[in-house]
């Protein structure tokens, strides 16, 4: 790019900046300070003609062939211009922007124990579990809705675990059927009812290693105590933390008697106070030990805010790639100076013909 005190601008008498941006080889401009010296050259090529006197000619008025004698020699002039402006290319430029983004892989990770079948978590409203409540939290989050901007850029992911953990849903872009896969999760019957934190972290850290993303992340959201399986919660958070996965542990629900829905022999569905515990030192001891952090959500609106702490955490990283296209026209600038070109050699061997 041309700079401040530039003599092609200088000389030229042209901006100082931005030339190699309209030329492509802007060096070639130097050429316009020929184009008078061409005109001079055409305009003088010698001619006579032989009078007595000249007082006969002088005395007669002067023809319009006359005043035209000089056009041959600037349209020679204008034909040298245009070349030189030609050959230094000029053009215009389209400039494109790219948004390139860096995703996450998320494994959200969802204890769907017996307990978490208890309705303590929507106040006021004792149709909803602390399942539901989770599921709909969870929806706005990978969707958007609720304050979360939505993970349209992210691999996410759904595993599921009881006593058993189940990958139900691999790494995906495709949010509307992960959504549609998690409004179908239910509470886990009575002989899958346990509570498995390690196995279903442990699952989702292997969903999470296998895939290229720069950033790995897994939401391990429970309401109790480990008490199945055969990998413990701190085992698994040590695979975590060996292959670069942060996890996010929430804690949902308070440690104390929760209402239960439980139907009785004949049918009917009663509320039951059960002592539920949550292991809050364990969780918390997961997160530290992955560079995560650990969040404790007594109701709904907690737990809404909790995941959209986790939302502005977790932000796809965003750059932009600019590319810029140019339009050549230096074919328009050869045309013309090859016209003025044309136009001068005809007008000079016919109607403007100067003798020899």
């Amino acid at each position: 790019m041309l700079e401040a005190g530039d003599p092609i601008a200088a000389a030229l008498g042209l901006p100082a900046f931005g030339l190699d941006g309209a030329f492509r080889d802007p060096m070639f401009l130097l050429g316009l300070i020929l184009v008078p010296l061409v005109y001079l050259a055409a305009a003088r090529l010698p001619a006579s003609v032989t009078f007595s006197s000249l007082s006969i000619p002088d005395a007669g008025p002067e023809s319009l062939r006359a005043r035209l004698t000089k056009l041959p020699a600037l349209l020679t002039a204008l034909a040298a211009g245009a070349f030189v402006v030609g050959m230094a290319g000029p053009r215009t430029g389209d400039a494109t922007s790219i948004q390139r983004r860096d995703g996450i892989a998320i494994a959200m990770v969802v204890d769907h124990s017996g307990s978490m079948i208890a309705l303590d978590f929507a106040e006021g409203d004792q149709s909803k579990s602390r399942l539901d409540v989770v599921k709909q939290v969870f929806r706005d989050f990978v969707l958007g809705g609720n304050g979360a901007g939505g993970r349209a850029d992210d691999l996410i992911g759904l595993i599921a675990f009881g006593t058993f953990a189940d990958g139900l849903c691999p790494l995906t872009l495709d949010h509307a059927n992960l959504v549609a896969i998690l409004d179908d999760l239910e509470i886990a019957r009575d002989n899958e009812s346990g509570t498995a934190i390690g196995e279903g972290l442990a699952l989702a850290v292997e969903r999470l290693r296998q895939n290229p993303a720069r950033s790995k992340v897994a939401i391990l959201l429970t309401d109790g105590v480990n008490n199945a399986g055969d990998i413990a919660p701190l085992q698994a958070a040590e695979l975590a933390a060996q292959f670069g996965v942060k996890v996010y542990a929430i804690g949902a629900g308070r440690t104390g008697p929760a209402p239960v829905p439980v139907r009785l022999p004949n049918g009917q569905v009663v509320l039951e106070r059960r002592y539920v515990e949550i292991d809050e030192a364990t969780l918390e001891a997961i997160a530290e030990r992955t560079g995560g952090q650990y969040f404790h959500a007594t109701d709904e609106d907690s737990l809404a805010k909790v995941i959209q702490q986790i939302d502005q955490l977790e932000r796809t990283q965003i750059s932009e790639v600019r590319y810029l296209q140019y339009e050549h026209h230096y074919a328009a600038f050869v045309g013309v100076g090859a016209l003025f070109l044309a136009l001068a050699c005809v007008a000079s061997g016919t109607w403007l013909r100067r003798l020899p």
